[in-house]
């Protein structure tokens, strides 16, 4: 089969969805199938957005996994400065950032790579590209670091909405729920259901003819086929911090599992707490979870939940609490978009070549 993202109509094509410049919200299907006026649920989706409770609908490109098998954790004794901040939300490998204190370190990245050769050449070029492009001095440049290396082909789990019926059994306890000042409704939830599992979600086909000058059968078809390929998926939203929700702890957790490993794993993909999982190997830990919750005690009950059902089944955890205040960027769809362009940028100078070679 040829390569799909070889092809620069299906590069646009794909950049118009993973943007979510060819998406839209369907106001008419959400009007019927929630069964309310389509003015009302216009107001209400428009309010959760605006309020970042969700982020705006884009075609995930769920074979961001499969371009970049490498997941690097990287720990790093970096500047508190404003310019290094601007190279994290503008770099086309991170797709999060945390402050923290760890050991001798203060920041935090999450890393997507090709490879280990491509993520060391990465490294080796960050002093340079911080002192052309972002006037940094290259001595702040040379910071301390430590890596943690992980293969997203080893995902167990990658659900970024689970945390949504965490929200609706908080909301359902409080008999109320109150995110960046806007209360939330039964509506609201229903509505945010629908929209994080793509009901309610339309791609303007027009767009993407327009912008391609293919037939609107022909970029059917070659949605058809990169959805087949797993390349995409159907639209959706998520939330900002795309598998955080608003005010919620991210956890990172390094975890030990003697025994029981299937049964453990089969209560992982079902537990909304866990958005993230993979298998790993790091020194006694085996697995690698990316958790939500309400509170560092709300993880404590979480996990010795999980000793009380499998005892003897979990040896040492390792674990990080990342809260919504130490977040620096938090942009998955950002990485997604750079590969794309950067695979345009590739073909754009490959018809350039060609045009230099002397004709026969």
């Amino acid at each position: 089969m040829p390569d799909l993202l070889s092809d620069k109509s299906n590069l646009t094509i794909l950049e118009e969805l993973v943007s979510g410049q060819a998406v839209g919200v369907n106001l008419s299907e959400l009007s019927r199938v929630l069964g309310h006026h389509r003015h009302t649920i216009a107001g209400r989706v428009q309010d959760l957005m605006d309020h970042g409770v969700l982020d705006v609908p884009h075609v995930p490109f769920i074979g961001l996994g499969r371009v970049y098998p490498l997941f690097v954790i990287l720990y790093l004794e970096a500047p508190d400065d404003a310019r290094f901040e601007k190279w994290i939300k503008e770099d086309p490998y991170i797709f999060a950032a945390f402050r923290t204190r760890q050991s001798d370190f203060n920041t935090l990245l999450f890393v997507y790579h090709q490879d280990l050769t491509s993520y060391l050449r990465w490294r080796e070029s960050l002093p340079s590209i911080m002192r052309t492009e972002y006037d940094i001095p290259e001595e702040m440049a040379s910071f301390l670091s430590s890596s943690f290396y992980h293969s997203n082909e080893l995902t167990i789990k990658h659900e970024p909405s689970s945390g949504l019926s965490l929200m609706m059994k908080e909301a359902h306890h409080n008999n109320s729920q109150h995110l960046n000042g806007l209360s939330l409704a039964d509506l609201d939830f229903e509505i945010l259901k629908c929209l994080t599992s793509g009901v309610g979600l339309k791609i303007n086909e027009a767009h993407l003819c327009q912008k391609t000058g293919l037939h609107r059968k022909t970029v059917e078809k070659r949605i058809a086929s990169m959805m087949e390929e797993e390349y995409i998926s159907r639209p959706v939203c998520n939330f900002p911090n795309y598998f955080v929700p608003p005010d919620y702890i991210l956890t990172l957790s390094l975890v030990e599992v003697k025994k029981q490993w299937e049964k453990i794993v089969r209560e992982i993909v079902v537990d909304p707490h866990v958005p993230m999982a993979l298998r790993t190997v790091q020194g006694r830990y085996n697995l690698l979870i990316l958790g939500n919750h309400e509170s560092i005690g709300d993880y404590l009950q979480w996990d010795e939940g999980y000793r009380e059902r499998f005892p003897g089944a979990f040896g040492g955890a390792s674990v990080t609490y990342l809260t919504p205040r130490m977040t620096i960027s938090f942009n998955y769809n950002i990485v997604a978009l750079m590969f794309i362009r950067k695979k345009m940028e590739m073909y754009k100078g490959r018809k350039f070549r060609e045009l230099l070679e002397p004709r026969h």
